[in-house]
């Protein structure tokens, strides 16, 4: 009998849901940042562009900023890690509607409208507080005991708190700047970066380490030949020695 599988089918067409419904349960936090987003009003975000369309089109600021919201609240400081995320994670790729803003586009947005963005940031954190999911580890706000009531003191927490993450969203995008540059830093070599280059480099690689591999077992071969010449050698002399002791006592010499 065949061994049993199941099958790993990397080519399958379709192999999501085509539905963003069904690729997160209802209860999923993705959720709970939409629909807060939507309660709020966005007119600022979206004052800051064009009324008559013209340029090229824009990420919808409604979406911008649930993904920075949900990014944020989860701990995700990086402009380059969020672009990331809008590719590896489901929860982005379900917020950003399969979108993916570069890292850059990202920290432009977060810089033109701060303001805007710790407001309603601040007022998304008050609602997760009341919700009790700050309790229940879903928001990730470290080194900062967030208050669960809505007093007039827990609502200058949730301001304090947004600008800080905002604060600290600047200064991990500026030393990510100087060290990547334009780049977002988790690319591949250039002969990695396809797969006829994987293929072909992993084959000249297993190749050399196969003959690096051969190189260096040869020579324990060749102690271990000689060391048993050396032993058969020093076997057959014993055996001489003891043979000529036996034949000269027998002898009486």
């Amino acid at each position: 009998m065949p061994q049993n599988f199941l099958s790993c089918e990397r080519e399958q067409v379709m192999l999501m849901p085509p539905s963003l419904r069904d690729w997160l349960l209802e209860d999923h936090l993705a959720w709970f940042v939409l629909a807060s987003v939507e309660e709020f009003d966005l007119g600022a975000f979206y004052d800051f562009y064009r009324a008559d369309g013209h340029g090229r089109a824009a990420h919808d600021p409604a979406m911008m900023v649930a993904l920075l919201v949900y990014a944020y609240a989860r701990g995700q400081r990086s402009s380059r890690g969020i672009e990331r995320a809008c590719v590896e994670d489901i929860a982005f790729r379900v917020i950003a509607a399969n979108r993916v803003p570069d890292h850059a586009t990202i920290a432009r947005f977060r810089q033109r409208l701060e303001d805007a963005v710790a407001e309603l940031f601040s007022s998304v954190l008050g609602l997760c507080a009341r919700a009790g999911m700050v309790e229940v580890g879903l928001i990730a706000i470290e080194g900062t005991k967030m208050h669960t009531n809505a007093s007039q003191h827990a609502t200058r927490d949730y301001d304090r708190i947004a600008r800080q993450i905002l604060g600290e969203a600047d200064a991990v995008d500026r030393e990510e700047d100087e060290r990547h540059g334009h780049k977002r830093g988790d690319e591949l070599p250039p002969e990695l970066a396809s797969r006829e280059g994987r293929e072909r480099w992993l084959r000249g690689a297993k190749r050399d380490l196969d003959e690096r591999r051969a190189v260096e077992a040869r020579p324990l071969r060749v102690r271990g030949r000689s060391a048993c010449r050396r032993q058969s050698a020093a076997g057959g002399r014993a055996g001489w020695r003891k043979s000529w002791r036996s034949n000269a006592e027998q002898s009486g010499l």
